[in-house]
């Protein structure tokens, strides 16, 4: 591979925001590809790619450069210099290059690669509790898992079309999928593209959702006619998916405390063709009051440490502090207590997080059915979804049923 010195440049511009101006990664990385029009599918990808990389495995590259945080211009050289030495990319004779010891560099990166924290890119306090959450020999196989490169994953919207007929007209795009085993609405991209640009994303044929997510829909166990709460909808990924499988009878009540989200579901619901959605900003708790006793299925998709998801969002790892992991157990208690009460009896509750850690997941359910809120229900089941087991997403969700 050839370094083009443009796009070089737009990695280093883009790991600049991302590490010291905080900016999130999959954002940066949009407006960096818009940056030349003149870049083909191949350049897009390289800096996309290689910016998310070099974020993945900042801890690494850092030890492997000896630089420290904030980093200037030359200190992410440096870092990229390590990239692409570890590639077995040639390095150019430009002037950021000059003095790279690329024999020492291969040589501390078998050092390294010795100690979990560094091999994987972790700081010390996100190792230390999968250790303590899951045990050496899990957490070792999971972090692993969660550093490799995401696949994409689309979810049928069967409202529309069938997989079958998806995968032909993508096939006619030149976009090969492949169907998964025990993943019934799921096709998997066998080369990434940019699937967004297609007519079938456009007339709201799919939705892209990792296959992991995708479970939870059918874990809530809904029919149509019913009336759904998701009650932490955000841009309503789940709810959509739930739409499709009550083939748009019924009603489906999305709920967050974010407007501007449940904005963009209208948005989403209107391609997919999905009728039966009505939005509502949780502004005040009269809003949950209301629906107290009134609802077949409640999904809470709680918000988490999002720890199941590293290999998508990569840059989270280093934005992620100990004190909010505290903080959002609290919330995901509160939630569970508050939320538990829309099910009516004989309903069905499913709680779920996108993290791996059992003091947010099992723990939390654990926790809900010994309180008083929680004393009517029953624990019917649970899916502990491990990246290195799944080959997607780290997932976790409980299904409770309320005494009728």
């Amino acid at each position: 591979m050839r370094l083009h010195r443009n796009l070089c440049f737009a990695v280093i511009d883009g790991l600049t925001l991302i590490f010291n101006e905080g900016k999130y990664a999959d954002k940066v990385i949009q407006q960096l590809l818009k940056r030349d029009k003149r870049w083909g599918s191949r350049d897009r990808a390289f800096v996309a790619e290689t910016t998310y990389d070099i974020v993945r495995w900042k801890r690494l590259y850092a030890e492997i450069a000896e630089v420290k945080e904030p980093f200037d211009r030359d200190n992410l050289w440096r870092m990229f210099a390590v990239w692409a030495t570890l590639k077995g990319i040639k390095l150019p004779d430009w002037k950021y290059f000059e003095n790279t010891p690329t024999r020492k560099i291969k040589g501390r990166f078998d050092e390294l690669s010795k100690i979990r924290k560094f091999k994987e890119a972790i700081p010390d306090w996100i190792d230390n509790l999968g250790e303590k959450e899951l045990g050496a020999a899990v957490w070792t196989k999971e972090i692993e898992a969660l550093n490799e490169q995401a696949d994409v994953i689309l979810r049928v919207n069967t409202l529309k079309t069938t997989k079958e007929k998806l995968q032909a007209e993508l096939f006619d795009n030149d976009i090969e999928t492949e169907f998964l085993a025990n993943y019934p609405y799921a096709l998997k991209l066998k080369d990434r593209a940019n699937v967004f640009s297609t007519e079938a994303f456009k007339n709201g044929l799919f939705e892209v959702q990792d296959a992991s997510s995708q479970k939870v829909a059918d874990f809530l166990d809904v029919k149509p006619g019913m009336r759904v709460v998701d009650t932490c909808a955000g841009a309503g990924g789940k709810t959509l998916h739930i739409a499709s499988l009550m083939e748009n009878k019924g009603q489906i009540i999305a709920m967050d405390i974010y407007a501007n989200k449940l904005h963009e579901l209208k948005r989403r619901a209107k391609r997919n063709g999905a009728h039966n959605i009505e939005t509502r900003a949780i502004d005040s708790t009269k809003v949950i009051k209301k629906l107290y006793d009134k609802a077949d299925r409640v999904l809470i998709d709680a918000p988490c440490s999002g720890l199941g998801v590293l290999r998508r969002n990569p840059d989270s790892k280093w934005k992620l502090e100990e004190s909010f992991l505290e903080k959002i157990k609290t919330t995901q208690q509160d939630i569970l207590q508050q939320y538990s009460r829309m099910v009516k009896p004989g309903g069905k509750l499913v709680y779920a997080t996108c993290s791996v850690l059992p003091s947010e997941n099992q723990q939390q359910v654990e926790k809900f059915l010994t309180s008083e809120s929680g004393k009517d229900f029953i624990f019917v089941k649970d899916d502990k979804v491990l990246s290195h087991k799944s080959g997607y997403d780290g997932f976790y969700m409980a299904l409770l049923e309320k005494k009728a």
